[in-house]
């Protein structure tokens, strides 16, 4: 949560972020006041030389104008560096009065290596950010707060116009004179109105403050995690489309060609009961109908590789169980989970415990398995065990790291646990939402 956003909460008012905007403006001022001084000073040249060149039309003589370049390149490579790093990291912490997302700051230096951590800031571009931000905070946010303390002596003047006019002579409050108390109520009763606002402009303005300084002041760590984070995203939609592709071509395998080859099996069927057995017709539509009849079950079996129908139904512990009935090794299952977990999770849950026990039936040579699914706080934990031989090795291309790519896909994490001699335990722990 931010300053910002917290000004969309219709609860704004009632909460700390009014009094946290508060607090990280008055705290400006000092900030300010020294970051003018310093970044003042690293300008003062240039300004000066652009005050005789523009404003006064003066032309400034060879060796004054070397001077002044001189002095002010001096002072940008020397004094700015510095002065951005510790401006920084006191921004750094301020900033967390109205941004709760943390913002890391620059690596500490090592023992013994501070001249070349010095040397290394030259050359880093969050330090030049900081220093942009340095010069804004010494000239731009002095005047948006010079704006804003107009707007909250006005506000005071519109509140307090009736005790300013008895205790004092009159005022002009725009346009219009006033000159006793009642004719100053109206404006103190506007006052009273626009006095609910002042939280939402103080916010805005250090919201804004805040914002300009984390955009400036996000080192490379910070970019790094942004763009991670639109990766992730990026996966979240492709795995969530991709699974959806695959719903639809189940629902239309399963709603069309499955119904029409079942259709042609009854159909092959009729027509060898309609021939003498012992014809040549009736021996070849024999063959069709027992090639239609392996085929619709090698159908089936696609259809359910790419998304049982079980699961869709009934949920994971009964499209574990039919995996179980159909394993070549006993299985035993343990599911207990108090709700059905979201879909793409149920669907990686089951795929991973489909390609553990296929792994299982083809090079453990195990005479048992489990498998346990369990809820444990927002992770979904699946575990696959059999007393095979041991020594699974992803490298070895036994599946293993398609698995893996399967559960990260969705935020997840793989354990492997498989000494030669075995056992072997398959962990795979799956985020809830």
């Amino acid at each position: 949560m931010t300053a910002l956003r917290a000004l969309a909460k219709p609860t704004f008012l009632r909460t700390a972020w009014p009094w946290r905007a508060v607090g990280y403006l008055i705290s400006t001022a000092p900030v300010g006041l020294l970051a003018t001084l310093v970044f003042g000073t690293v300008a003062l040249p240039w300004v000066i030389a652009a005050d005789r060149l523009i404003r006064h039309g003066v032309e400034l003589s060879g060796s004054q104008f070397a001077l002044l370049v001189i002095s002010g390149t001096v002072l940008l490579a020397t004094v700015a560096p510095v002065s951005g790093v510790i401006l920084a990291a006191v921004e750094r912490f301020r900033l967390r009065l109205i941004d709760d997302r943390p913002l890391p700051g620059l690596p500490p230096p090592a023992p013994g290596e501070w001249w070349r951590w010095l040397r290394d800031r030259y050359t880093d571009a969050a330090t030049w950010r900081a220093v942009v931000y340095g010069f804004a905070l010494g000239s731009l946010v002095p005047l948006v707060y010079f704006v804003l303390g107009i707007a909250l002596l006005v506000e005071i003047a519109l509140l307090f116009s009736p005790f300013i006019v008895t205790a004092g002579d009159p005022i002009t409050m725009g346009r219009a004179p006033v000159d006793t108390p009642a004719e100053a109520l109206p404006y103190a009763l506007l006052g009273l109105v626009l006095l609910p606002a002042v939280p939402y402009l103080l916010g805005l303005v250090a919201g804004a403050h805040g914002a300009l300084a984390r955009v400036l002041l996000s080192g490379a760590d910070e970019q790094a995690r942004r763009r991670l984070a639109e990766v992730v995203s990026s996966r979240a939609r492709l795995v969530d489309g991709f699974s959806a592709e695959r719903r639809r071509i189940e629902r239309d395998l399963h709603d069309g060609a499955q119904q029409r080859l079942v259709s042609l099996t009854l159909q092959l069927g009729v027509a060898r009961l309609d021939l003498p057995p012992d014809s040549p017709a009736a021996h070849s539509v024999g063959v069709a109908h027992d090639q239609a009849k392996q085929l619709m079950a090698e159908l089936r079996e696609l259809i359910r590789g790419i998304h049982p129908q079980v699961l869709t139904d009934s949920g994971l512990a009964a499209a574990v169980g039919e995996l179980a009935d159909r394993s070549t090794v006993p299985v035993t299952v343990a599911i207990d989970l108090p709700e059905r977990p979201p879909e793409q999770v149920e669907s990686t849950a089951y795929f991973v415990v489909a390609e553990a026990l296929g792994n299982v039936a083809k090079h453990s040579d195990a005479r048992a398995v489990r498998v346990s699914a369990t809820r444990a706080g927002r992770t979904l934990v699946i575990e696959i065990t059999d007393d095979g031989q041991g020594g699974a090795d992803p490298a070895r291309g036994s599946g293993l790291t398609g698995l893996a790519d399967r559960v990260a896909a969705v935020g997840g994490t793989t354990r492997l646990s498989s000494p030669p001699g075995g056992p072997t335990l398959l962990r795979a722990e799956l985020p809830w939402r």
